[in-house]
């Protein structure tokens, strides 16, 4: 997942805030100084989007909520600062990729403007939760926009699999992106804390921190619910869901700080994609060729994978590189398995064994390829090649038993006519011959 840059984990104390603590922000410098390295870790992304994910919007039992109004303000009056006043342009178009990909995962998901909101008796007014951690945000860089989302009551496995669906509607706009869950931890940590205390509140934090730390959200999915429930905390599902926006990837988790002045815990963690991270499409052929090549055994999908790889069927081709150069590529143009998962991990296999071009993988040549791995969508037949794009569509050309395919967006395929060219040679076909043609779009995921 290219898209994707990194997961933040900010807490949203108003008090640390200086106009609003006016000194007892003091008391949280670490967290502050922690949120300060956030900030410019982020300027130096330069995401177009941040994706905020808070536990104090208009929260549901069932469903998650997604604000579509064009703009997003709010103010801190409720905390005595009315004219704190923020305002950010609202990525109508990932946050309608989101809910899409959501509903294709059948996970309950809704979008809320102004209009709509008033019949649930809810603001679509930005809350604490989104504002503090942007504010610091806002201290070393504003070219963004913002997509809102609010968690809801829904079970954790649901929670984690909604963060598959953002990063899968940020991967299918190309849409450079930070995910921040807004997280505050225990609530009751001391006697003068909000909720008093509770022995399960520090042993609570150090649970969630801990896995942080690990990069765990298994560790965090699997913590005892009478811990959870007994330590108070309001930010377990947004790290949750953050963390499904990186699944599949090799991340740096980093806690830069962890502390409880007000009886409160806050944490503040970076979650990196290191530079070979990888979604779960090209982590599954990856895994499936290296197990092959090194034990002969074929494996078979997870039940972690998403949803959409278990349930659909589609072509699917695997193509491999190695220092610039291919080292092999087959794929299907439509299903011959039961599910996408188990198309990729046939083709993985034999992109690495059986392409008639190339001699088989080696096992010392493993750690060198880069995978891409590309679905296809259902052809269409055109009647011309003034019908086809090269970075838009793949072509495929038919004469009886005889077809040849090219896929789209290949270096050094700049016309059609080159790519028609191609394909034709690749089915055996001479191009005075009569044949058909096709075209088709791929969801292409490196």
């Amino acid at each position: 997942m290219k898209n994707v840059k990194g997961l933040y984990i900010m807490p949203h104390p108003p008090i640390i805030m200086p106009k609003i603590g006016r000194g007892e922000e003091k008391k949280a410098q670490s967290t502050i100084d922690a949120l300060m390295e956030c900030s410019k870790e982020i300027a130096k992304l330069a995401p177009s989007t941040i994706v905020l994910i808070t536990p104090h919007g208009p929260m549901f039992e069932d469903t998650i909520v997604i604000m579509m109004d064009n703009i997003l303000s709010g103010d801190m009056g409720r905390f005595g600062r009315p004219r704190l006043k923020y305002k950010f342009e609202n990525d109508i178009d990932l946050g309608i990729e989101i809910m899409q990909s959501a509903r294709n995962m059948d996970i309950p998901c809704i979008g809320l403007d102004v209009k709509s909101a008033k019949t649930y008796g809810v603001s679509t007014d930005l809350d604490w939760g989104a504002l503090v951690p942007l504010h610091f945000v806002l201290e070393n860089y504003r070219e963004f926009k913002l997509v809102h989302i609010t968690v809801s009551f829904l079970e954790y496995s649901q929670i984690h699999r909604f963060g598959t669906s953002i990063a899968e509607a940020i991967e299918n706009l190309g849409t450079d992106t930070v995910i921040i869950s807004s997280a505050d931890l225990s609530h009751r940590l001391a006697e003068d804390g909000p909720y008093g205390f509770n022995p399960a509140g520090p042993k609570l934090d150090k649970a969630i921190t801990d896995n942080i730390k690990e990069g765990s959200v298994k560790g965090l999915m699997n913590l005892d619910r009478g811990l959870i429930r007994d330590g108070g905390e309001c930010g377990l599902r947004p790290i949750i869901m953050g963390f499904g926006a990186l699944y599949g990837q090799d991340i740096n988790p980093r806690l830069l700080s962890y502390e409880g002045p007000f009886g409160v815990g806050y944490s503040v963690a970076s979650i990196l994609p290191k530079a070979n991270g990888e979604g779960p499409y090209v982590s599954l052929a990856r895994r499936a060729l290296e197990t092959y090549i090194n034990t002969g055994e074929i494996i078979e999908p997870t039940e972690d994978l998403p949803r959409q790889m278990i349930e659909n069927r589609a072509g699917v081709f695997v193509t491999l590189n190695i220092h610039g150069n291919l080292r092999g590529c087959i794929g299907t143009i439509g299903p011959t398995k039961e599910n996408i998962a188990k198309e990729l991990i046939d083709n993985a296999i034999s992109a690495g064994t059986e392409d008639p071009r190339f001699t088989p993988v080696r096992r010392g040549e493993l750690s060198d390829i880069v995978y891409s791995v590309d679905v296809l969508e259902n052809p269409e037949p055109i009647d011309s090649i003034e019908d086809l794009n090269v970075k838009k569509y793949g072509v495929i050309v038919k004469k009886g038993l005889k077809r040849g395919l090219l896929l789209p967006n290949i270096e050094g395929i700049d016309s059609p006519e080159e790519q028609v060219s191609i394909a034709l040679q690749k089915a055996g076909i001479r191009p005075n011959e009569r044949y058909k043609m096709e075209r088709f779009k791929v969801i292409r995921y490196k």
